[in-house]
Order: structure tokens, then sequence, then C-alpha cells
């Protein structure tokens, strides 16, 4: 197969519950993870700290997610391990590429996330037109800045 675009590695995982403040006593408090931002969004129903582990581009989120109201949809919080996140060299040749293979996506194209990096998600179910997806996984692929790219062609060599 020839695809045109590599998964360099993971950029993240997201971890979903009802207090995120419960979540950072395990992963700041006794993991020693470090907070480097928060991000809330009312359209995607998210409050989430973004902690770290590593550094540089081999740095790893992990992002600590609860619902802005846990009431309303997407229900961040209920799925504990919430989705994982992939380095992508280049998202845009991605995604038509896994799209013209059938590989659903879910709603929302590729857009600017968390981080300020371009994403997109993998939906966790396949349907009729689109029989590839997550098997119920939540999967987000992420366009890897160039240093990135470069620091992951180094380990390849």
């Amino acid at each position: 197969m020839d695809r045109p675009f590599k998964v360099l590695g993971v950029q993240q995982i997201a971890i979903g519950g009802p207090d995120k403040e419960r979540m950072k006593k395990l992963w700041v408090e006794m993991l020693g993870l470090t907070i480097t931002g928060n991000y809330v969004s009312e359209r995607e129903n998210v409050n989430e700290d973004i902690a770290a582990i590593g550094s540089g581009p081999f740095k790893v989120e992990v992002d600590l997610m609860q619902p802005v109201d846990p009431a309303k949809k997407p229900a961040v919080h209920e799925t504990p391990l919430n989705h994982v996140g992939l380095w992508i060299d280049d998202l845009p040749k991605a995604v038509e590429w896994l799209t013209a293979r059938g590989v659903r996506f879910a709603p929302g194209g590729i857009r600017k996330g968390a981080a300020g990096f371009d994403i997109t998600f993998l939906h966790p179910k396949a349907n009729e037109q689109f029989p590839i997806a997550g098997e119920g996984v939540l999967i987000e692929l992420v366009q890897a800045p160039p240093e990135v790219v470069t620091a992951f062609a180094g380990l390849a060599g």
C-alpha cells in the first residue's frame, strides 16, 4: 500500500470524568505531570486541563476532561478513556486517502484543537457508507508541526 502520510507517534491521551480535580490528584499530585494549559469549549462541552509527559517534540499530552454541562452531549465524562491522539505528518493527505478507502470521520472536519494544532477525529463506529472506523474508540489525528516531523524522522534514521 502506498500511503501518502505517516503516523509518527502518540500526541495525546484524553481521559474523561465528572470532576477533573479528582483526576489531577492522580496525574499531577501523585504521578508528577505538569499542567501546561486549559481549554474550555461550550460547543464541544468540555473543560479540560492539559497535562504533559516528556518534553520537546516527544511530549505527550494527557488531557483531563470534564463536561461543561453533564446533561449535554458530547458526554466527555462517560467514556473514561475518551480518545487517543496520533501525530500525523500530513493531515490533509491522510484525511483524503483514508476517506477514499472507506474510513469514517466524525463531523467537524479539520479544525484547530485545544493545543492549537489542526485536528480531526476518526468516528468510533462504522456505517454502511464508511465501513472502517475506530471499533468503539474515538481517534484524533493531529497535524504534527515541523519540529515533531523532523524529530521522528531522526529516530527512523
